[in-house]
């Protein structure tokens, strides 16, 4: 798993990224938020582990930035080295912070948080996946959406994507459908560029 180190201490960074990189992961590290942002628009990390107070941008700002800039799930840790207060844990919370640890950074609280952000992110990634399938009756068209009920296609699509469809038809479907109609009723279908 890829894991990204934000903290301006570097003895602090090198601690914490050399206990990740001991159990496995692959470790970045960046010194504040913002470059934490660069360092995240290149890698797909999948949890960032950043101190609270950083010059430039802190652990709360980054973790706002993180969930507004980016639409993949990134799993997030924020290190203090203070009691937590309830106004602070509020606001980390509002923040849409994941977990919290405490500085200096103990191995074994590490490897747990690690563990619990390796099983949140696989089941992000298979609960997306599952989203990425989309119901669809084989004869009709029409496709099924998650209460359960059927409708055209056109109607689902725009409704999660604003999307407005206009409706033609293509070469193939001309000859099969509208050709055969027209002759059917005794008439020459017209030419029309590109269909006939």
């Amino acid at each position: 798993m890829k894991v990204l180190i934000v903290d301006d201490e570097q003895i602090s960074q090198m601690s914490v990224a050399g206990a990740v990189r001991s159990l496995g992961h692959e470790v970045f590290v960046a010194g504040n938020g913002l470059e934490a942002l660069n360092l995240l628009a290149k890698e797909e990390v999948g949890v960032v582990v950043s101190d609270w107070r950083m010059p430039v941008m802190d652990g709360l700002e980054l973790c706002r930035s993180v969930r507004k800039g980016f639409e993949r799930y990134t799993y997030f840790i924020l290190l203090s080295v203070a009691e937590i207060s309830d106004e602070n844990y509020d606001a980390a919370l509002r923040a849409e912070v994941d977990d919290f640890l405490p500085k200096p950074v103990s191995r074994r609280e590490l490897l747990g948080r690690l563990h619990v952000a390796e099983r949140i992110l696989r089941f992000t990634r298979q609960v997306r996946q599952l989203e990425s399938y989309l119901p669809i009756c084989a004869h009709c068209r029409r496709v099924r959406d998650d209460k359960n009920y059927w409708q055209q296609i056109e109607g689902y699509i725009n409704e999660r994507a604003g999307t407005h469809f206009s409706h033609g038809v293509c070469p193939d479907c001309y000859q099969k459908h509208v050709v055969p109609e027209f002759r059917a009723m005794g008439m020459e279908p017209p030419k029309i560029e590109g269909l006939s």
